[in-house]
Formats: C-alpha cells, sequence, structure tokens
C-alpha cells in the first residue's frame, strides 16, 4: 500500500483543476509564490516579499530618539540633576513679566469681574 504522501505527490502531479487549486495553497501557506512568474517580474515579487523599509534597524536607529531624550531631560531637571540654561532663561523671563504686571489675571480679575463692578 502507497504512503499517504505519495497519493499527496501523485494528485498535485495532476493537472486537475483540484491539483492545480491545492498547489496553489500549499503555496500561499508556506510562503511561496502562488503562480508562476515569470523572471522579468519577479523583481516586484522580491520587492514585496521584503521586510518593510521602515521596520529595519537601518532606518529605525538613523535619527535620535528627540522625544525621549526630551522627557528624560525635563525630568532630571525637575529633580535638581540637569541644568537648562534656556529653560532657566525662560523661566526667568516669565517671572520678570509677572513681576512687571503682563502675567495673566489672577481668578476673579478678568475682564468680565471687572464689567460686574461697574
Amino acid at each position: 500500500m502507497a504512503s499517504p504522501f505519495y497519493q499527496y505527490a501523485k494528485i498535485l502531479a495532476n493537472t486537475t483543476n483540484y491539483a492545480k487549486r491545492m498547489a496553489r495553497l500549499s503555496n500561499r501557506i508556506f510562503g511561496e509564490m502562488a503562480r508562476p512568474t515569470e523572471p522579468t517580474s519577479f523583481k516586484v515579487v522580491k520587492l514585496l516579499s521584503a521586510e518593510p523599509l521602515d521596520q529595519t534597524q537601518r532606518f529605525v536607529n538613523y535619527y535620535p530618539r528627540h522625544n525621549e531624550i526630551h522627557i528624560l531631560m525635563r525630568t532630571l531637571r525637575a529633580h535638581g540633576l540637569y541644568r537648562d540654561e534656556h529653560e532657566d532663561f525662560k523661566d526667568e523671563m516669565k517671572r520678570l513679566r509677572i513681576l512687571r504686571g503682563k502675567g495673566p489675571p489672577k481668578k476673579g480679575e478678568g475682564k468680565r469681574a471687572k464689567k460686574k463692578d461697574l
């Protein structure tokens, strides 16, 4: 008696419609080309089967991680472990603006509150 694999191979060797469909299904399952492809259009098959460029390490690691570094530096500055002169300057300018009276009004001293007094 013949083995099941031999019988399966014999069915696939046939050119029946069922054999063709089973061969295509087998190729799709195992990542091969489902239908025969000409060598001239094989370049497209290779391009589409390759890993996407945005997932390759060369592209992922091209630019530094600015967002993560910024969050880390802001946290370190809040803990007093890092001194950012530009942020210090901006804080000082904000403080001086408030001292000159250029900051936002306090709660209940805005334009609407002044209109009610009149």
